[in-house]
């Protein structure tokens, strides 16, 4: 047998298939397979007029409505039948020796990206998963997702088809459309709307421009509400602007590189398909022009089949390679050595606990096909004044100190120190060198790595923080004090008056009630600072910050109070 992808019209239902009724109903797969592709390969077998369908006619008849509403789709994975394959043991067997690929477009990435990691091609990866290559490339592309639309996907606030659509747009773009998608006075574009917002007739800001403004003969308009100001004439700044982008076009050229691409919003520049070329190594750079005029350049790229035939180009001048070599092995008899390897290694695995501990760190750290562990980001999605905040923390800086100790027990060099990395694709450690460094650490220091490796990938606003802080009995004041930032963000009276009453007393909280949220801000900072004479509240924590977290009204709504509860009644024995 043979995996293949095979155009609809060459595929027919076969008179052999178990299936002859009660196939015609597939509104249940439609909705499926226009959103993840076929997942499952059907298994047919040629005649003289193409292939017929052996098992999956189900899937083929969705793919065909598919075909009718949206004009056209993909070739389908085919298992194709050889004579003496027999059709029975092959389909059952399918599931178990055919990688299963996950359900979810972001599980799909994830395995798929894993493997990339790897140096895995998209062809090897399609053919793994017995899937189209353009549906791994499809899913990609959520590599260039803004986070928070990423989360908002998982989460059910918005579509698959949205997100698909956002993966084209440019960061700015997808953090201006987030923006609006927050706002709850905006109504972020969804659908056509938002394809029209990216790629059709935007407004074009000054601040897009590559060219001296002086050069521009037009108006440039604005509002008394926002800050950006644009131009009033698209066609005037395209002029001016394409003429700025072809000037660094021929700069590109004068300094070596051996193409210089000009992208329109149509021609999707994704890193995806890609490989990272130095200028001395054939690299290309991708200059992508957008509809709203911003013009984003790319680099030291390559398209991965040029890439490999450079390869293979400098390997036969050098002498090196004449010809793949053909393996002495069956792909079959491959996986059979590895799977009964596999069954011996992990056997043993199990009478070395301290051999396992430091491979679970290596894999933590460094990924697998089966391991994509992600840091906790801190995003304060836009707030700056959080952002602030968290930056000048002394918890944040002791964890930063720690995260250089670490760097060096592992002799990383200065690059490698965040061990941990947002995307499979940027993975920048060998896992099997990561492996070998901690097989020489003793295990109080493998356990310090452990540690760090734990806090980095700790979720934040999670109830494990909650059941943290209960079993460690963590102090806040050690590591926090009321900043610019706290009070700024407070905006509750009741909850503002109560703090008032905890840190002036009663008669404080009683005379000021009536008075602004402002004022009785500056009433605790003034107590806090020791104002006036006044008695200063050594120790003092507002209840959002205590463990466990408590509110100052009836009022529900603070996740960390519910987490709090449970997490007390979970590990109440811990204390």
């Amino acid at each position: 047998m043979r995996l293949e992808f095979i155009e609809l019209n060459q595929l027919k239902d076969s008179p052999i298939n178990v299936r002859q009724h009660g196939g015609e109903d597939v509104s249940d797969l439609v909705p499926s397979i226009r959103s993840l592709g076929v997942i499952q390969s059907l298994l047919v077998r040629p005649n003289c007029e193409g292939f017929e369908v052996v098992a999956g006619q189900r899937r083929r008849k969705a793919c065909q409505i598919i075909a009718e509403q949206d004009g056209g789709f993909d070739p389908l994975p085919c298992i194709v039948l050889e004579d003496g394959d027999d059709a029975k043991a092959i389909e059952a067997s399918l599931a178990e020796n055919i990688a299963r690929l996950p359900m979810d477009e972001v599980d799909q990435y994830k395995a798929f990206a894993a493997l990339r990691a790897q140096g895995r091609s998209i062809e090897d990866i399609a053919a793994h998963f017995g899937v189209t290559e353009r549906l791994v490339s499809q899913r990609l592309a959520i590599a260039n997702l803004h986070p928070p639309i990423l989360n908002a996907y998982r989460s059910g606030d918005i579509t698959a088809d949205t997100m698909r659509t956002l993966t084209m747009a440019s960061k700015s773009q997808q953090k201006a459309w987030f923006k609006r998608f927050r706002d709850p006075k905006d109504r972020a574009p969804t659908g056509k709307a938002l394809k029209a917002w990216l790629f059709g007739g935007a407004d074009i800001p000054v601040s897009h421009a590559l060219f001296p403004l002086e050069a521009y003969g037009g108006k440039i308009i604005g509002d008394l509400f926002g800050d950006e100001q644009f131009f009033d004439d698209a066609g005037a700044f395209w002029k001016l602007q394409m003429e700025a982008v072809i000037e660094r076009q021929q700069r590109y050229l004068e300094n070596g590189w051996s193409d210089v691409l000009i992208l329109e919003d149509a021609d999707y520049f994704g890193r995806y398909d890609k490989v990272k070329r130095g200028k001395k190594d054939g690299g290309k750079v991708y200059i992508q022009c957008r509809s709203n005029g911003e013009v984003e350049f790319h680099e030291g790229w390559l398209d991965e089949k040029d890439a490999k035939r450079l390869d293979r180009a400098a390997a036969k001048a050098g002498g090196e390679v004449t010809a793949e070599p053909k393996p002495e092995l069956t792909k079959a008899a491959i996986r059979y050595c590895d799977l009964h390897r596999h069954n011996a290694v992990r056997a043993e695995l199990l009478k070395a606990p301290a051999v396992a501990l430091r491979l679970m760190v290596a894999h933590a750290i460094a990924g697998s096909p089966l391991w994509t562990v992600e840091p906790e980001t801190q995003k304060s999605y836009g707030n700056a004044v959080i952002d602030e905040s968290i930056k000048g923390s002394t918890a944040q800086e002791a964890f930063a100190q720690e995260r250089e100790a670490v760097g060096e027990l592992l002799q990383l060099d200065d690059e490698r120190r965040h061990l941990l990395n947002d995307s499979p694709f940027g993975s920048r450690h060998d896992l099997a060198a990561l492996f070998a460094r901690l097989l020489q650490l003793d295990d109080g220091e493998v356990m310090r790595v452990l540690a760090f490796v734990m806090g980095e990938s700790l979720s934040a606003g999670s109830v494990i923080v909650e059941a943290l802080g209960h079993i460690l009995k963590v102090d806040m004041a050690a590591w926090w004090e009321p900043d610019q930032a706290f009070f700024d963000l407070l905006r509750d009276k009741a909850a503002i008056n109560a703090m008032v009453a905890e840190v002036a007393g009663k008669r404080s909280a009683k005379d000021s009630l009536t008075k602004p949220a402002a004022f009785q801000k500056d009433i605790i900072r003034g107590f806090l600072e020791g104002r006036n004479g006044s008695p200063k509240p050594e120790g003092w924590l507002p209840r959002y910050m205590r463990f466990p977290m408590q509110g100052y009204t009836k009022r529900q709504g603070l996740p960390g109070v519910a987490q709090g509860k449970e997490a007390g009644k979970l590990f109440a024995s811990a204390s």
